[in-house]
């Protein structure tokens, strides 16, 4: 195993206590999302990344504990784990975080100007934070779904943004994966895909900084 090196990888697995995502025929999302992200962390660290999880065991943290866990280290990438629950099986799809247009209440984009002048304001809203990073989330969820389109067979070869709770609070590159299916996948065959989603991952964040695309706070 390599020594710890690089930016720290929080995996964070969908849901957890009383919800239980997705089911399938005698099993839960969150069951084995938590199986999944076990086996990821272990290819990860074996490429000489530190990883934490958002949960290691059957309880539910809110979307914000999530997102506090990651914006806690300086130089941190997220990755929300999460299993379909319809899909082509045996694929897996990269989601990046999309916001709205932000509203102007001063009406600055219809007049041309603000009706006021005055410093910008510093503070970011909780539910905002993720938007300063979108562009270089975007990127990251780019080469992570290259990198899944060779690993598991039938996958697409470019992500998607689309609005994603477990994203929009976190102050670092962020990104959701999604495994197709519960419904027509047997458990063993999801679980066995944690070591090379873990190793596709790791390649992926190994270009991702070379490209000088870091996003640290």
């Amino acid at each position: 195993m390599l020594p710890p090196s690089g930016p720290i990888i929080v995996l964070d697995p969908a849901h957890g206590g009383t919800d239980a995502g997705a089911r399938g025929e005698a099993v839960a999302e969150k069951d084995i999302v938590l199986q999944i992200a076990r086996s990821a962390r272990a290819a990860l660290e074996r490429q000489g990344y530190r990883v934490v999880m958002t949960r290691n065991d059957d309880s539910n943290p809110s979307y914000d504990d999530r997102a506090a866990m990651a914006n806690g280290y300086r130089d941190a990438i997220f990755v929300s784990l999460h299993v379909a629950s319809t899909g082509t099986p045996r694929t897996v799809r990269t989601y990046s975080m999309l916001f709205a247009a932000p509203a102007d209440p001063l009406g600055a984009a219809a007049g041309g100007g603000s009706a006021r002048a005055g410093p910008p304001v510093a503070l970011v809203s909780w539910a905002e934070a993720q938007r300063a990073y979108v562009a270089a989330s975007r990127r990251l969820a780019d080469l992570i779904q290259g990198e899944f389109a060779q690993a598991f067979a039938g996958s697409p070869s470019n992500s998607e943004s689309v609005p994603v709770r477990a994203l929009r609070s976190v102050t670092g590159p962020a990104v959701a994966v999604e495994i197709s299916s519960i419904s027509a996948v047997t458990p063993d065959a999801l679980t066995a895909s944690g070591e090379p989603l873990g190793n596709a991952i790791a390649r992926a964040i190994v270009t991702f900084r070379q490209a000088g695309a870091g996003g640290g706070k």
